[in-house]
């Protein structure tokens, strides 16, 4: 790219003439074919959430989350409860249409409309959604709806560096990594250092079309198995 001088022979960024900040997410439900995902709401999602979560042999999936696991559904109410009023995390809840349960947990977190930065965070699936394509449904509906309809410049992805599922996750999915932010957090009692990762909007414009492909129902064989890989997909479009 072009390098930009001011008037005083020093480099600056590239021009946002038509720039003006991205919106808040709303309440609206964002619908796909293998999910949906609903505002979080502690009446309709917090039982059927915790009965998901209750099928994992362990608490595994809780290990590098700030919070949980809970001992009791009151007790897990009571967190959603707090959860659900926020507006910053945004907490959705992923509903698996056929049944109208809610399976899963995930949020739009660190909203800065000004500069168009937005973070997906807050992501605890049940044993129901962990490897399916419905969890890629969920980070498709979402990169959708931020870039598409919210028009955020940045989308990040943040764990614990020690979280190999959770980096994997995020590679796979297309985000680029950007480094090791050290003894960022103190979580659970323990030292976090935290990895980040990103999607710009430029980015997402190639991305969206591998994941439209792996998505359709012509990418599975009977058996419901994958025939192209999404990272395969991703690097085609590069």
């Amino acid at each position: 790219m072009h390098t930009r001088l001011n008037e005083f022979q020093q480099p600056i960024g590239y021009a946002l003439a038509d720039w003006t900040p991205a919106k808040q997410p709303s309440k609206r439900c964002l619908s796909g074919r293998l999910c949906r995902l609903e505002r979080l709401d502690v009446a309709t999602h917090a039982d059927n959430l915790y009965q998901a979560f209750a099928e994992s042999p362990d608490a595994r999936h809780w290990t590098y989350l700030p919070y949980g696991p809970f001992e009791t559904a009151d007790e897990y109410r009571a967190f959603l409860t707090g959860m659900a009023e926020l507006n910053d995390p945004f907490h959705y809840a992923v509903v698996e249409p056929s049944t109208g349960k809610a399976i899963g947990t995930i949020s739009l977190m660190r909203i800065d409309v000004a500069n168009g930065v937005i973070e997906v965070g807050h992501v605890v699936y049940s044993p129901q959604m962990q490897r399916t394509p419905l969890s890629t449904e969920v980070m498709a509906l979402l990169q959708q709806y931020v870039f598409e309809e919210l028009g955020y410049r940045r989308l990040e992805w943040k764990c614990d560096a020690l979280n190999g599922p959770s980096r994997a996750a995020a590679e796979r999915f297309g985000f680029t990594f950007e480094g090791i932010f050290r003894q960022l957090q103190v979580t659970q009692g323990r030292n976090r250092d935290t990895a980040w990762y990103s999607m710009l909007d430029h980015e997402y414009a190639q991305l969206k079309s591998a994941y439209q492909t792996w998505l359709s129902t012509d990418n599975f064989d009977g058996a419901g198995q994958q025939i192209n890989k999404l990272a395969d997909l991703i690097n085609q479009g590069r």
